[in-house]
């Protein structure tokens, strides 16, 4: 009988065993399920949009103009909806597929120079719309353009974790924001508004397959309606869109919400990308990670006396050969850090340019030549018409000097002297960006002292003007933003003087220098236009005195509006027909970015 009752509770135990082992497998199917199933949501709506996109342009080939015109905005529309995924989980094939219809060149060095032709919808949007239209070229790019589609589909990983939806979201609110709303990739139809709704509604959608990771609904909520106001707010004419409210009262409660969001999720991120993890507004020392663009990123122990130590060096003649220039005599700090002059002396071709927001850039000097702020020092230093020394020297004079050696020995560990001193320069440049003048005041709702003029001048200079298609906010320089991988060049072909009639091109070749090569010629980095009031004059070469005379540069149509003919001219206009009234106010906009 014991031994039956025995056998009897092995067996209950058995089988109390197997049940709880299949209990578990359950819930750890389950968890797994609840995990994968949004991932694999994603993966559908990512799908099912590259598709339709291909889709759309296999149709193309063979139809009529109309009918061409008809699947392309199809195509583009499927690709706007599939911005958000596509521009976060493969960055190099968005961007190749949304470029300009510009030469793109790949410069590493002297002997691997590759030149390409552009692809993309904005290639096929231009050459669809052309008066007379080249067929061979459209549709090679529509093939070209098609096939890469095809490529990524066939390639398609999507992994994301809480922390990478938090960026692609982060991505796309900035992006809409900094490039979407300003035209930057819809060169002639201008659809931008009604395509950045489109982008939006793909945001929608992944919250929406995300809701469970919500432990506040209303998060929720509140989230989808900002975005569904956006969507509301896009539904306007380009021109005449206020960008200015838009960014006030739109982006910057989503960016809020966003962080809200994060918290909510319980997000930890493994490291910060160009965007800080925390920021919450568009125009704010915290938006955007300023040791992103430095290559030396560990080098943060002691860096407020770091700063300090590096703006001595910037202003010590010493390091000079002649012991009488430093750094801040050309970069004079009342001046924004500029001189004031047309070129510092008759030894310098260029004008001086500001160090403020110098920091923002993965290219430095005029023709981009140097990669970050510690090799630009270099280039100073052994350029004949400044410094006219070598670091060698440089390090013997800062090492005779006592206080300079002991500074070095306390706030580095190393024994790198060369590099200490070009950090130490460099730490106190990247501290000249404040993000605190008067537009920035106002865009947080801290102030509100915009006059009309002045809104109305940033939403012509982020609209119907198209400078913010070169000059990105929040910085207003050439680095591209979300991403912020690279700063643009551009030939926008400034003359040598300020004659109209006889205008001739200047004869500083800028970017070919570097590599020789000629579809560089007369390219020169996008500079930024913060404290542009304080910077005069003003181009490469300080042609001009005057933001009224850059300003009607541009509305002639630069270069080419003046009669100098050039095929590689990068600005996205003939000429901007602008009125007085309208160029006087994107001016005085323009002086609302001053903060020193």
């Amino acid at each position: 009988m014991t031994h039956k009752i025995i056998s009897q509770a092995k067996t209950y135990l058995c089988v109390c065993l197997l049940l709880l082992t299949l209990a578990c497998n359950k819930k750890v199917e389950n968890k797994y399920k609840s995990i994968d199933e949004p991932l694999k949501e994603v993966e559908n709506l990512y799908n099912n949009y590259l598709t339709k996109t291909i889709s759309s342009l296999d149709n193309f080939e063979g139809a009529s103009v109309e009918k061409q015109k008809e699947h392309y905005a199809l195509a583009r529309k499927n690709f706007k909806l599939l911005e958000p995924i596509l521009a976060y989980s493969d960055k190099g094939n968005y961007k190749s597929l949304n470029a300009p219809n510009i030469a793109i060149i790949k410069e590493e060095d002297i002997n691997d120079i590759k030149v390409s032709k552009p692809i993309g919808f904005q290639v096929i949007e231009e050459n669809l719309y052309e008066e007379h239209i080249d067929t061979l070229v459209l549709n090679h790019t529509v093939r070209v353009t098609k096939n890469r589609l095809k490529l990524i589909k066939k390639n398609f990983l999507l992994n994301l974790k809480n922390y990478h939806l938090i960026w692609l979201l982060r991505d796309q609110i900035t992006r809409v924001a900094t490039t979407g709303i300003t035209g930057f990739d819809s060169p002639v139809l201008g659809e931008s508004l009604q395509e950045s709704s489109y982008t939006y509604q793909t945001v929608i959608d992944i919250l929406k397959i995300y809701e469970n990771n919500f432990k506040s609904k209303e998060l929720l909520n509140q989230f989808v309606s900002l975005i569904e106001e956006s969507q509301k707010a896009l539904n306007h004419d380009f021109d005449t869109f206020d960008r200015y409210n838009f960014i006030k009262n739109h982006t910057n409660p989503q960016l809020e919400v966003l962080l809200k969001i994060q918290k909510d999720w319980e997000v930890t991120f493994p490291f910060e990308l160009a965007l800080s993890n925390n920021m919450n507004t568009l125009f704010s020392e915290e938006t955007i990670n300023k040791n992103y663009f430095s290559d030396y990123l560990s080098d943060t122990t002691n860096i407020s006396e770091k700063v300090v130590f590096g703006k001595e060096l910037f202003n010590d003649v010493s390091l000079s050969k002649n012991r009488n220039m430093a750094c801040a005599t050309c970069h004079v700090k009342e001046l924004a850090f500029t001189d004031g002059r047309k070129t510092f002396d008759k030894n310098q071709k260029r004008n001086t340019p500001t160090v403020t927001y110098a920091t923002y850039q993965k290219s430095f000097f005029t023709d981009a030549r140097v990669g970050n702020l510690e090799g630009q020092v270099v280039g100073v230093v052994e350029n004949h018409g400044e410094f006219n020394m070598t670091m060698d020297k440089v390090i013997e004079r800062i090492m005779s000097n006592e206080k300079y050696k002991e500074k070095i020995k306390d706030l580095y560990s190393n024994k790198r002297v060369n590099f200490n001193i070009r950090h130490a320069i460099a730490s106190y440049i990247r501290t000249l960006n404040t993000f605190n003048s008067k537009f920035d005041k106002n865009i947080r709702k801290e102030e509100n002292t915009l006059t009309a003029q002045e809104k109305l001048g940033f939403n012509l200079f982020a609209g119907k003007a198209q400078c913010a298609t070169c000059h990105f906010s929040p910085v207003f320089n050439g680095t591209v933003p979300p991403n912020y991988k690279d700063t643009e060049l551009e030939f926008i072909g400034v003359p040598q003087t300020t004659d109209t009639i006889n205008a001739k091109l200047s004869d500083d070749l800028g970017r070919y220098d570097v590599f020789k090569t000629p579809e560089r010629k007369h390219f020169f980095k996008t500079p930024t236009v913060r404290n542009i009031a304080l910077t005069a004059p003003y181009m490469h070469n300080g042609v001009y005195n005057t933001l009224e005379e850059v300003m009607d540069f541009y509305n002639k149509g630069g270069g080419v509006g003046l009669g100098i003919e050039n095929e590689y001219q990068t600005l996205p206009f003939d000429n901007l027909e602008l009125s007085t009234e309208e160029i006087n106010a994107i001016i005085a906009f323009m002086k609302t970015l001053t903060d020193l």
